[in-house]
């Protein structure tokens, strides 16, 4: 009996935020994200490189059922014209259970209305099969 460790996940959140305004956001001031969803992440520094360029590396504090986690990620790729970005978990709690995890975000003006889908793409792959 073989086991999928490899595992793709995607989800569509709404924003108020315009798709280029949520990009940017994401890109080059993350650490506002705690100003709007202070109940999801806590905030985020700048741990090497510059904000909005890729390679560099962030440390998130954030909330995950309940409980305080962290996370350092390196921002794998920036398309500005896709409104997308992608970061790679280097460390942190997620570490515990994935040998690698990718998250790309990617915001979409919302059709016929103001604000945008967030379409949220996680991709994984497990340290261990659990049954």
């Amino acid at each position: 009996m073989s086991a999928n460790l490899y595992g793709k996940l995607e989800t569509d959140v709404e924003i108020k935020a315009s798709a280029k305004k949520f990009h940017g956001m994401i890109k080059h001031k993350p650490h506002h994200i705690s100003n709007v969803a202070s109940h999801k992440i806590q905030g985020c520094d700048l741990h090497e490189g510059e904000w909005g360029t890729v390679g560099s590396i962030i440390n998130w504090n954030y909330f995950h059922d309940g409980k305080p986690r962290v996370a350092k990620e390196r921002v794998e790729a920036i398309d500005d014209e896709k409104n997308s970005i992608t970061f790679r978990v280097l460390e942190g709690d997620l570490r515990e259970h994935f040998k690698s995890f990718v998250i790309t975000l990617q915001a979409n003006p919302k059709a016929g209305g103001e604000g945008s889908i967030v379409h949220w793409t996680l991709e994984y792959e497990k340290l261990h099969v659990h049954r």
